[in-house]
């Protein structure tokens, strides 16, 4: 995706590698930030997305070591070491209360990174969330993305061949393998905040059934269908921007 001059670039140094973040919008006290982490090996898909969060707030998207604009981590990681990259990313960052919303293995991430910092995230939002128990060999994962592949739009697929080109295809493999062994249904009872989860209606890649248990999981859960498949966020940026900032407004 080209430059966009109202976008602010910056680069945090981890333990696992720099990440790069995208920054948009401003912060209106006293509604929190956003900080939003992108699904598998890729994130200029996200952008338009970012873009409608700062709108009412300042909103942040965080790009894991290895992907994106981001630098090369020390060796392939798990789902835990991406979380404390981003850990360490919030921490380094200055930002005392976040929204923080991960969509499709971003959810993964963003959930871990909610149960070591509660003091700072705020909320968490789950948008599209993965991997669905149905689909949990990559067998079966790969036959559900046939399946909502024909509901996304073909736009897609064009935007993620640079970020899929950067990563390679060992990398993106590992990723994927990772994802799938780890249980989100696991973590979320963990989350001490409120938990959002999002579902596209026309999803085959998280069913509905699964984001109704993910959300009837957590302490406090909420759930909400937005129009659109898995990555309802390319297809209509704007579906995640209402139902989040409700959810920002409304905290204490």
């Amino acid at each position: 995706m080209a430059a966009d001059p109202g976008v602010a670039l910056a680069h945090r140094p981890t333990t696992w590698g720099v990440m790069r973040s995208r920054t948009v919008g401003t912060r209106r006290e006293p509604v929190p930030e956003v900080v939003v982490v992108p699904g598998l090996a890729v994130a200029d898909y996200l952008q338009p997305a970012l873009c409608t969060l700062g709108a009412w707030t300042r909103a942040s998207l965080v790009e894991l070591p290895g992907f994106s604009g981001s630098g090369e981590p020390p060796h392939p990681l798990d789902v835990a070491q991406f979380a404390d990259a981003g850990v360490q990313w919030l921490d380094g960052s200055g930002l005392d209360q976040v929204v923080l919303a991960g969509h499709s293995s971003g959810t993964q991430v963003a959930a871990r990174v909610a149960v070591r910092r509660p003091g700072v995230v705020r909320a968490l939002v789950l948008a599209s969330p993965t991997m669905d128990p149905r689909f949990r060999s990559t067998r079966r994962i790969l036959l559900a993305w046939r399946r909502n592949h024909p509901h996304e739009l073909p736009s897609l697929d064009e935007q993620h061949v640079s970020d899929r080109q950067r990563a390679g295809l060992g990398r993106v493999r590992h990723a994927l393998k990772v994802h799938l062994a780890d249980a989100l249904e696991d973590v979320v009872p963990q989350v001490p905040v409120p938990v959002l989860v999002l579902h596209g209606d026309q999803d085959r890649l998280c069913t509905e059934a699964w984001a109704r248990e993910l959300a009837g999981l957590a302490p406090d859960g909420r759930f909400c269908t937005v129009p659109g498949a898995h990555s309802f966020v390319w297809t209509t940026p704007d579906a995640w921007s209402g139902p989040i900032e409700r959810l920002a407004r409304e905290l204490p």
